[in-house]
């Protein structure tokens, strides 16, 4: 089969989504596509660029068109689902990325849409990138949290003495105690929270101009 980077990232993310971040080597991912470890580096630079070229490959589907067209919680509600998805399918790769510098060109690309939707919403130029970053560490945690096991609260925990958390694990609850419930319970109590406030931020602006 011929090799080329699209093929070599695919690869790449294959084999982190099998076997985790640890697994991730020059060594195994020659190994899983049959050549020689040097063969590599006619393509990628090394793991670094690789990294870097998984991070894009992600970044490309994740959804910013919002932000030129919509509110800014309306966009920003958007963004947030499509970045949910995007590493919900990869989630071997949230770790790995959200440790590693970010070099790759297309994420900041990304992240300029962001901010500027952000900032033409009202957000503070001082504001707009912890609003992001907010949300971003909201999705990404739930992301993982989506991978947790259906049991992974029970109500038949070997403590005796928790009334409340066994009412609360009780079957007919099953469904607002999820994982899918709890990331659309935390999603909108934070875009509410947001919007509450900004509001207070262009209050402040107002007095401060008028006073």
């Amino acid at each position: 089969m011929p090799l080329n980077r699209h093929a070599l990232v695919a690869a790449a993310m294959d084999l982190l989504d099998e076997k985790g971040e640890e697994a991730l080597t020059m060594r195994n991912l020659a190994s899983r596509v049959d050549r020689k470890v040097a063969s590599l580096y006619n393509h990628v630079s090394g793991r670094a660029e690789l990294v870097e070229l998984i991070r894009a490959e992600i970044v490309a589907s994740i959804d910013t068109e919002p932000f030129a067209k919509d509110p800014w919680n309306v966009a920003l509600e958007r963004w947030a689902r499509s970045y949910g998805a995007a590493f919900g399918a990869h989630p071997a790769c949230i770790r790995l990325l959200a440790t590693t510098p970010i070099r790759d060109a297309s994420t900041y690309v990304m992240y300029e849409r962001v901010v500027d939707g952000l900032a033409r919403g009202g957000w503070p130029a001082g504001e707009a990138v912890a609003v992001m970053r907010t949300v971003e560490a909201f999705v990404l945690g739930a992301a993982l949290d989506m991978l947790a096991p259906a049991d992974l609260l029970t109500p038949d925990a070997p403590a005796a003495d928790l009334p409340a958390i066994r009412r609360a694990l009780a079957p007919e609850h099953a469904t607002t105690s999820s994982a899918a419930a709890a990331f659309e319970l935390g999603l909108t109590a934070l875009l509410d929270g947001l919007t509450e406030r900004l509001a207070r931020l262009r209050e402040d602006r107002a007095c401060s101009a008028g006073g």
